[in-house]
């Protein structure tokens, strides 16, 4: 049974109390937080990258679940027993630059995930969750958690024009019960297609293979219509090549890929390149 926790902070200097956002969550989830804090006490002067590689190998043979995050109300939702690709690099990263600023605790997790997954940090409806992967690296570019490095790889313009979610309502529940948040929705994607951004093509993925480097979120552009990207995971170098850590949908848990990265893109018809966020 899951239990809702209210997060209460007091604001000494105006005497008031202030209360957080809710964050949903289970015991288990703390469990599971605590273990990885404690298996990665060592490592708290590595660098951020370091620590996202670290934090996925820690998370290796966790399930793979869809929709993890889908609630009636729209709160933050901690769910570190199950994983899809998103929320697997994103816990990832969260956890890494808990650890990193020193504190490593439950609320300061929750308040680094919060940063991550919401636009400008703030929760309010479902729109303000940052739902396309090219948004969510350039809000988080904006607030310094990473840098979208994909133009430094290879300079080459992405054809950003996303309209999937609101030209299909029916397939996300949120959006078939309320008009107003698909017009809202509309809105964003207007946004985001004005964006100028870059990818590195499949073709080119070996050729700039040196350039990437492990801890490197990626995002596998998609040639689905509509959509921006299709996939996330997290580079990882093995025996010298790059490869891909990810909560597999095939294989229904997080795996780190057997072919390198180039090859692994190859596999996806639809696949069209990657974009590269480098955690700061």
């Amino acid at each position: 049974m899951q239990n809702t926790l209210v997060l209460i902070l007091f604001c000494l200097l105006s005497g008031k109390l202030i209360a957080a956002d809710p964050v949903k969550y289970e015991k288990a989830d703390k469990q599971v937080l605590e273990s990885v804090f404690e298996a990665l006490k060592t490592k708290k002067d590595a660098s951020t990258a370091e620590l996202v590689v670290a934090t996925g190998m820690q998370f290796l043979n966790t399930p793979y679940v869809a929709h993890t995050l889908e609630s009636e109300k729209e709160e933050l939702i901690i769910n570190l027993r199950e994983l899809d690709c998103t929320t697997f690099a994103e816990n990832c990263i969260a956890i890494a630059r808990t650890i990193k600023n020193g504190q490593p605790t439950f609320e300061n997790f929750t308040n680094q995930l919060q940063q991550l997954r919401y636009r400008h940090g703030k929760i309010a409806e479902y729109p303000s969750r940052l739902h396309y992967f090219s948004d969510w690296i350039y809000e988080n570019a904006q607030n310094g958690a990473i840098k979208d490095v994909s133009k430094q790889v290879c300079n080459t313009p992405f054809p950003l024009q996303v309209d999937f979610m609101s030209s299909h309502p029916d397939s996300y529940k949120q959006l078939k019960q309320n008009s107003a948040w698909v017009e809202e929705m509309k809105t964003i994607e207007a946004a985001i297609s004005q964006r100028t951004m870059y990818y590195i093509p499949v073709e080119k993925v070996e050729e700039v293979e040196s350039q990437l480097k492990s801890g490197d979120i990626i995002g596998i552009t998609t040639s689905v219509k509509g959509l921006d990207m299709t996939h996330v995971g997290i580079l990882i170098k093995v025996n010298g090549r790059i490869h891909l850590m990810h909560a597999s949908s095939k294989l229904m848990k997080v795996v780190i890929s057997e072919e390198p990265l180039s090859e692994y893109l190859k596999g996806g018809k639809s696949n069209t390149g990657i974009m590269v966020a480098r955690p700061e």
